[in-house]
């Protein structure tokens, strides 16, 4: 299972993980956009940051997979169920980057349905979430200047214990 910032590459090399590894993928974003009928940043505006927060909590939890990559959305550290629910059933690996790139990556963040208070920036974000990606995961990969099959292939080789 791939937690990080938004932007972090986890639904690219996601996919290209499950390929590699012969498994599924599911992009939890998507299961949270089909379930309710509308994109992302609609539901944050439609049912608030806490009702949004709540359907990704309850997404995420229901999640009952083997033989999965599993790519989740940025804010899903925010929900304590979900979170412990995976800690259980997957390897968590989080896809380190620094800020910088971060913020180089993304363009519009209200566009991509980012989880932001009012207020808050991206640095806000991103100093708020790093600690929660690094207490729930099993592993940490510093994704920095990796291309996604360099990425790729360093979360293979973590997950077999290399």
């Amino acid at each position: 299972m791939l937690i990080g910032m938004p932007g972090a590459g986890k639904s690219t090399v996601g996919v290209v993980l499950a390929k590699v590894l012969g498994m599924n993928f599911i992009d939890s974003d998507i299961l949270i956009q089909r379930q309710e009928g509308m994109l992302l940043k609609d539901i944050i505006e439609k049912k608030g940051l806490k009702g949004y927060l709540d359907i990704e909590n309850q997404v995420n939890r229901d999640i009952s997979v083997e033989n999965t990559v599993i790519a989740t959305g940025g804010s899903v550290i925010y929900c304590p169920e979900a979170m412990e629910h995976f800690r259980n059933i997957a390897r968590i690996v989080y896809i380190k980057l620094s800020y910088n790139t971060i913020r180089k990556r993304l363009g519009n963040i209200k566009q991509r349905g980012v989880v932001l208070r009012e207020g808050q920036t991206l640095l806000d974000l991103y100093c708020e979430r790093c600690p929660l990606y690094e207490k729930y995961a099993h592993i940490i990969i510093d994704a920095e200047g990796l291309s996604v099959e360099e990425l790729m292939d360093k979360i293979v080789k973590e997950l077999a214990g290399k």
